[in-house]
C-alpha cells in the first residue's frame, strides 16, 4: 500500500513533531526509524509517566500511544495531549482491544484505534485520515485463532503466568489451557 506523500509533506510542513509511547522496545525502535524516514521529528517514551512529561514539555502535533503500558493506561497520555493541544492527531495501538476501550480512546481525542501488530503505513494512514476518509483495512489482519491466542496470552500475563488463575478467569479447563500455551502462535 502506498502512502500519500503529498499529504504527509503538507501536514509535516507545519509541525513534524510526533511522540511514540510504547513499552515494547523493539517495536518502538522500528516505528521510530520508520517515522524518521517519513520526515517526522520523533520523540519516544516507554511509560505513561515519560509520555505525560513529554506532552507537558512540548505537546507534539502527532502521537502514537500503546494502550497498556507497565505503569498505567496510555489513554492518560492521549487525554493530556488533547487538553494541551486539541489539534493534535493521536492513534492508539493495542494488542488487546475491545469496543469499550476503542470508544473511550476516540472520546478522549484519538483519531483511530489500531490492533498490533500495525506497520508504519497503517499508522500513517490512520494519522492522516480525515473525518470523511476512512483508512483502508489492513492487508493482513489477524485471524480469529490469532486473536483468541493473543487474548489468552494477555490474560496469562495479567495473572502473572499462573495457569490455574488464568484458566479460572477464562472459564477454561486447566489442561486445555496448558495445551494452548504449549503451542506456537497461530498465523
Amino acid at each position: 500500500m502506498e502512502t500519500p506523500m503529498n499529504t504527509i509533506e503538507d501536514l509535516l510542513a507545519g509541525d513534524p513533531s510526533i511522540l511514540l509511547v510504547d513499552d515494547d522496545t523493539a517495536f518502538l525502535s522500528r516505528l521510530e526509524r520508520a517515522m524518521v524516514r517519513r520526515g517526522f521529528d520523533v520523540r519516544i517514551a516507554d511509560s505513561v509517566a515519560a509520555g505525560l512529561a513529554a506532552v507537558a514539555e512540548k505537546p507534539p502535533a502527532f502521537a502514537v500511544v500503546d494502550l497498556r503500558l507497565e505503569d498505567g493506561n496510555g489513554l492518560d497520555v492521549v487525554s493530556a495531549l488533547h487538553q494541551k493541544r486539541p489539534d493534535a492527531r493521536a492513534v492508539v495501538l493495542t494488542g488487546y482491544g475491545n469496543i469499550a476501550t476503542a470508544v473511550t480512546a476516540v472520546k478522549l481525542g484519538a483519531m483511530d484505534y489500531l490492533s498490533k501488530p500495525a506497520d508504519a503505513d497503517d499508522v500513517i494512514n490512520a494519522l492522516l485520515a480525515t473525518g470523511e476518509d476512512k483508512p483502508e483495512p489492513p492487508e493482513n489482519p489477524m485471524s480469529a485463532d490469532r486473536v483468541r491466542w493473543e487474548h489468552i496470552q494477555r490474560v496469562y500475563e495479567l495473572c502473572d503466568r499462573n495457569v490455574s488463575e488464568t484458566a479460572r478467569r477464562l472459564n477454561m479447563h486447566r489442561r486445555t489451557l496448558q495445551r494452548i500455551l504449549a503451542k506456537r502462535a497461530p498465523r
